[in-house]
């Protein structure tokens, strides 16, 4: 088996370090001729291309690892020389917008196209960063990436898209939480109560996520009246201790959207589902 990198930036050092340590046979290429790019071809023991040519043909499997914004670009400099029967495998940053026109473009090019979004920080984790992996042929990916060490995991049903959209949805969770726990451990430790606030979080802590979630869109809908005057007492709150909330005013829009829609749209149901809050709250937004 054959693999081409294509992009010699930290993402595509690390992983032509560990395939090669596993054994694989590798082709190498980057735009420039740069320092790092030819230190880790030279360490490989292999020559550094410069532009996908004919080399390219030889290549079972193509890691695309240069930047989002020029995804498209490599991708199309590519399929004049990637073989009939190459997958090519996206490893960028690009949108889930864009990894989707991507993959029609191979199909069009009759190649196969995976999806592959990396799920941490390179610098951190190397090699074994979780990778999260849609589209044609992500179970044999994930076998010989595995046999490096990676650790992969397959979106089961999946296409190209699906991961790099998981990606950015769980960052818009994870880096929202951050700021608003910045704000509310700031809020505590000036009243002196950080270490009680984390037991008055205990029912929570102890509530499986995925319920906890589902559970505040679901009583958002019918209670944003009312919880939309706490947001102003939290913020006030929070003003009181001289700390001027960058979040607060955001979470107060949005009750204030629902409130609107709901003086013009009432809810169906006192008690919505899930999904019944959902679509309400879709149609909403146009």
């Amino acid at each position: 088996m054959q693999i081409a990198i294509i992009g010699l930036g930290e993402v595509g050092r690390t992983y032509a370090r560990s395939l090669h340590a596993a054994g694989h046979s590798l082709h190498v290429c980057n735009a420039r001729a740069g320092s790092a790019a030819l230190a880790v071809a030279s360490e490989c023991g292999l020559p550094l291309h410069l532009a996908p040519a004919e080399w390219l043909r030889a290549c079972d499997w193509i890691l695309l690892c240069v930047t989002g914004s020029v995804a498209a670009q490599v991708l199309e400099q590519c399929m004049p020389w990637a073989a009939p029967h190459a997958t090519l495998c996206d490893m960028t940053t690009a949108s889930p917008h864009a990894k989707r026109a991507a993959a029609a473009v191979a199909k069009q090019h009759g190649r196969l196209y995976l999806d592959v979004a990396i799920m941490g920080a390179v610098a951190l984790g190397m090699h074994t960063t979780p990778l999260l992996v849609a589209g044609d042929g992500a179970t044999a990916f994930q076998a010989w990436m595995g046999s490096a060490g990676s650790r992969v995991t397959v979106i089961e049903g999946a296409a190209a898209g699906d991961a790099i959209a998981l990606k950015i949805l769980r960052s818009t969770f994870t880096k929202g939480l951050e700021a608003l726990s910045v704000e509310l451990l700031m809020t505590a430790e000036r009243q002196g109560v950080r270490d009680k606030l984390y037991a008055q979080l205990q029912d929570i802590d102890d509530t499986p996520l995925r319920t906890f979630i589902d559970m505040l869109v679901r009583t958002h809908v019918v209670h944003a009246k009312r919880r939309a005057v706490e947001v102003q007492e939290a913020t006030e709150a929070m003003s009181s201790q001289g700390i001027r909330s960058q979040v607060l005013p955001g979470v107060a829009q949005r009750f204030e959207k629902t409130m609107a829609g709901l003086e013009t749209h009432p809810l169906e149901s006192a008690a919505p589902t899930t999904e019944q809050a959902l679509k309400w709250l879709l149609q909403r937004e146009g």
